[in-house]
């Protein structure tokens, strides 16, 4: 399999895996909450409430539960972009990296927050940007570079969201998910595009090879060469003439 072929299907996989997952992740929020309607139950005690045994439950089951449609629908968008970049650029990692965020990231809200029921995707969001940011920065890699650069310019406004605001919104668990992206951008080891064959590059002319630039010498001073002595035709007088009018040139049979 040469090169150009190991790249469409390097593409085609990962494209794949960033569409499928992605929906039925967020397919799956909406399903919970469209149960939470239809049987009129309310999931909200299945949130983390911080320093409470009862309340750890929530490190698993918060992401899933919402507050409203609104909620719901604020948090299905970015998580929807951002797991898809995760599975397109990290797909050899995605899952881990997703199981990572979702513990950690619940846990540290069930020590540093307030008490109160913490429900929502929010700190998943949080923790993907976070992720994918400092994890394409720290690459040396252009592809994920430029997705870092995408991050930010979609969701750099989400910084804010770490610090105390509204009440109502979990400001402790958005850090957390913030916290939790940044250290696993350290731990996490991803192979999925530095093992990607690139396409060779024609190399360009040396000057030597160049006759255009053959013709300056190092001072860059227009100095034309004289034809290589091989190529050149070779011509003997014939001294046999009598005169200049009679002298001719004959071909070296040896050239």
């Amino acid at each position: 399999m040469n090169q150009k072929e190991l790249i469409v299907q390097h593409h085609k996989r990962s494209v794949v895996a960033a569409i499928l997952w992605p929906i039925l992740l967020v397919l799956l929020l909406w399903v919970v909450y469209w149960i939470e309607i239809k049987f009129r139950f309310n999931f909200t005690s299945f949130g983390v409430y911080p320093r409470k045994v009862k309340g750890l439950i929530g490190v698993l089951a918060s992401p899933f539960i919402h507050s409203g449609i609104d909620h719901l629908y604020k948090n299905s968008i970015p998580l929807l972009v951002l797991t898809a970049s995760l599975f397109y650029f990290y797909k050899d990692i995605a899952w881990k990296a997703l199981l990572y965020g979702l513990l950690f990231s619940g846990l540290l809200t069930w020590i540093i927050g307030r008490s109160s029921y913490h429900i929502g995707a929010s700190g998943m969001v949080y923790f993907l940007a976070s992720f994918l940011f400092f994890k394409g920065v720290r690459s040396k890699n252009f592809r994920l570079i430029a997705l870092s650069l995408i991050v930010v310019f979609l969701y750099g406004s989400l910084v804010w969201g770490t610090m105390p605001g509204k009440p109502g919104i979990s400001w402790e668990g958005h850090l957390s998910g913030f916290i939790i992206g940044l250290v696993f951008s350290f731990i996490l080891k991803s192979t999925h595009f530095s093992s990607l064959p690139s396409i060779q590059k024609p190399k360009p002319h040396s000057e030597k090879e160049d006759e255009f630039l053959r013709q300056f010498d190092e001072h860059g001073n227009f100095s034309p060469k004289e034809p290589d002595v091989e190529n050149s035709i070779d011509y003997t007088q014939d001294t046999t003439a009598g005169d200049q009018d009679g002298v001719t040139y004959k071909q070296n049979p040896n050239s």
